[in-house]
């Protein structure tokens, strides 16, 4: 199974464009597994996970939107468990910004700042909370969300490290209480009470996160 990484190494699913065309083949028949027609299957995915909810997705339908026929989903995953987990696994982890900003709470503001981008998208909002919901339906999509779960973690892992090594926090801090704190309180806000969140709202979750971080 061919596993497609795009060169953004990020949502560009997340972008509106073209449907990409139909597949072509070489004179001897043999399939051309096309970066293209696998980025087009990716969006068309998440569409129809945003409209009708995992459990409904229809694999025809998919492959209709990206103009391609059902075998182009087929020669690159068995089935519709391994396309969505390979689709959550491509998009999870870039979700949010970790990388160092000069203090604890800059990298949580860029954190939030980027993570909110996410969540204002339609699709996002649409799939996310249907993915918790069918985490407690069924547990097929535990395994990919624990995969995913588990980096964005050791991403934040260090985080808090430069936080500690700046001296901002205590090196004796809950770790795991610490990283559940912080995408929190966006995510109530905006997925849960489905309410905006601007850029004076990010500051003061910020603000409030550092003070928690500190009492963890």
């Amino acid at each position: 199974m061919e596993r497609y990484r795009s060169a953004s190494h990020g949502a560009a699913w997340m972008e509106r464009k073209s449907i990409d065309g139909k597949e072509r083949r070489t004179p001897s028949g043999a399939a051309v597994i096309r970066p293209d027609l696998t980025e087009a299957l990716f969006r068309a995915l998440f569409e129809e996970w945003a409209d009708v909810g995992y459990a409904a997705i229809s694999l025809e339908r998919v492959a209709a939107r990206a103009g391609a026929g059902k075998a182009a989903i087929y020669r690159r995953w068995p089935g519709k468990l391994q396309f969505a987990s390979d689709a959550i696994e491509r998009v999870g982890v870039d979700l949010g910004e970790f990388s160092d900003h000069g203090s604890l709470e800059a990298d949580i503001i860029a954190y939030l700042a980027k993570t909110r981008r996410a969540l204002r998208h339609p699709l996002v909002r649409r799939i996310v909370p249907d993915l918790a919901a069918e985490r407690a339906r069924s547990g097929d999509l535990a395994a990919a969300l624990d995969r995913v779960a588990a980096a964005r973690r050791a991403l934040g892992e260090a985080l808090l490290d430069r936080a500690v090594a700046r001296g901002e926090i205590s090196a004796g801090i809950d770790r795991e209480l610490a990283l559940d704190f912080i995408p929190s309180p966006l995510y109530w806000r905006m997925i849960v009470r489905g309410r905006p969140a601007g850029r004076a709202d990010i500051a003061r979750h910020a603000a409030a996160l550092v003070a928690a971080l500190k009492a963890c």
